[in-house]
């Protein structure tokens, strides 16, 4: 393996405005949330000031639980036992309970996060971080988590969905017999179809599942995995939910934020609703208030003022943050310095801000995620061969595919030439006819403006031409576009991490985890 580039997320044309305008600065309110040695000191004094021993040991009871059932490596003891110290903090980053980890994004982010914690203790060695990784248990989209792809096939698990995703159990194992057949003769196929097994064993909630499998990939790193589907935990935040249903705090405290970013970057991510908290029962519905009575989404079950109180009182458990409260909840019950997440989620990180300092939760600071690509040495050598080079395929592809296929084009070069001389002709007979009458220089105008249409007719016309004419360079261009993007879009969120694995095994995150850069966010795109 062998890293050939590492793109600058601002050199990269789909990355969008607000994140890179984040990562220079350039967005008032946040100039201290973003990734620095001085901005992590702040953060460690802030979060030191705010998180209390009785929340540690809260904590550390729910982690010891949940992580009861796991053979954990000595790293994640020591880091287990540091979270009872005031000196030691969390870095975290949340994903789906996605089968088989879903896209092979979900690794490179957890690898990232642990990435952090190590250049964190070198550059502050009095403190200890601990990296973790949030289950997103209790969401309920099953069909957005119940599959994922190879270079040769797709894989999906059935089973009955509507609640909280990470509370389903699995019955239908049929996909494992499936993947093995792919994967026996891989170098590494034997350790992929074990894992498989012991996470996807029949009986099992697609929360053991996941835990079993993100421990087996990262145990020796000191990874801590965390479920939010706790009512040990959710007991902490019971004042946050029922400010919540009682004056619709977090809508009313972000609307400054939303109204900023939807009128400087056309939309949020996520538009805040009045409540937004979900009812957990069978299944996972939408809190709502109709002015008199709580209502359950999609359910015949209604909820008085007090009744609603009540059953939080009770019951927090059975009360679910949505994607905008999440955060909230996540960085009430962790000792949290900052968190890692993909453009989407950063994105919508930063409606909260406000909320967060109405709460007097500090806010963290937010990292965009890394994004890897692995491509094979034989597809740089052919990309090469054109006189092209990889960041080519990160930019407007279709305007590329055109200039390399006119390129020598004798007949666009001529048509250039005499557009520029009409442009210099209607100029300077603008110039004159303004100066005789104005009707006449508007009808110098409007004939300027027919001429010009007819040369881009031409020169559209002359590149569906060459196209048929290089035919083949074409077919080779869109062939490797396909390499860099299979199914026209980023590899990492095509791919699931076994593609790679079965090839190289543990040496392949050892690699990921040597070229992941934690200062700035960047592509890095390694030859195989």
């Amino acid at each position: 393996m062998k890293t050939i580039n590492k793109l600058s997320f601002n050199d990269i044309e789909s990355i969008p405005q607000l994140v890179k305008d984040f990562l220079n600065q350039k967005i008032e309110g946040f100039e201290n949330n973003t990734f620095s040695l001085d901005h992590f000191k702040e953060q460690i004094h802030f979060k030191q000031d705010s998180f209390t021993s009785d929340q540690r040991q809260i904590l550390s009871h729910v982690l010891d639980e949940q992580l009861s059932g796991l053979t954990l490596s000595s790293k994640q003891k020591e880091n287990l036992e540091n979270l009872r110290q005031q000196n030691t903090f969390t870095i975290t980053t949340g994903h789906q309970l996605n089968l088989f980890s879903g896209p092979v994004f979900f690794v490179y982010k957890i690898l990232q996060t642990i990435k952090t914690c190590s250049y964190l203790k070198e550059n502050f060695p009095d403190f200890n971080f601990v990296p973790v990784y949030w289950m997103a248990s209790e969401d309920h989209d099953f069909a957005e988590i119940n599959h994922f792809k190879t270079e040769n096939n797709y894989y999906e698990i059935n089973e009955k969905s509507g609640g909280p995703v990470g509370r389903i159990t699995i019955n239908d194992a049929f996909f494992i017999s499936e993947f093995e057949k792919e994967f026996k003769d891989s170098v590494f196929g034997t350790e992929l179809i074990l894992m498989m097994k012991e996470a996807y064993k029949v009986g099992n909630t697609l929360t053991d599942a996941i835990k079993i499998l993100v421990n087996r990939l990262f145990s020796e790193f000191g990874l801590l995995i965390m479920d939010g589907d706790s009512k040990e935990l959710k007991n902490q935040i019971k004042d946050i939910f029922k400010d919540e249903l009682l004056n619709f705090s977090l809508q009313k405290n972000s609307k400054e934020k939303v109204d900023f970013l939807t009128k400087k970057y056309g939309k949020v991510q996520v538009n805040p609703r009045e409540i937004n908290l979900f009812y957990l029962s069978e299944t996972r519905d939408r809190i709502d208030f109709d002015g008199e009575k709580y209502t359950i989404v999609d359910t015949d079950k209604t909820f008085t003022r007090e009744d609603i109180l009540n059953e939080l009182e009770s019951h927090p458990e059975k009360f679910s943050p949505n994607a905008l409260m999440r955060p909230v909840y996540q960085e009430k019950v962790l000792p949290n310095l900052a968190y890692i997440g993909g453009n989407a989620e950063i994105m919508y990180w930063l409606e909260l801000k406000d909320y967060f300092e109405s709460l007097h939760i500090p806010f963290p600071i937010l990292i965009p995620r890394n994004s890897m690509l692995f491509i094979k040495e034989k597809t740089v050598g052919k990309i090469e061969k054109l006189d092209l080079n990889i960041q080519d395929f990160f930019g407007n592809f279709t305007a590329l595919t055109n200039q390399k296929i006119l390129k020598d084009s004798s007949v666009l070069s001529m048509l250039q030439d005499k557009e520029l001389l009409l442009e210099k002709c209607f100029s300077e007979l603008k110039a004159i006819a303004e100066t005789t009458e104005r009707s006449f220089g508007n009808m110098v105008k409007a004939e300027e403006v027919r001429q010009l249409k007819s040369f881009k007719r031409m020169k559209k016309r002359l590149l569906h031409a060459e196209k048929i004419k290089q035919g083949e360079l074409l077919e080779r261009l869109e062939k490797l576009f396909l390499d860099v993007h299979p199914s026209k879009t980023w590899q990492e969120r095509v791919y699931n991490f076994s593609v790679f694995f079965s090839d190289y095994g543990y040496s392949w995150l050892e690699n990921c985890w040597e070229e992941m850069v934690v200062q700035e966010s960047k592509l890095i795109i390694v030859a195989i």
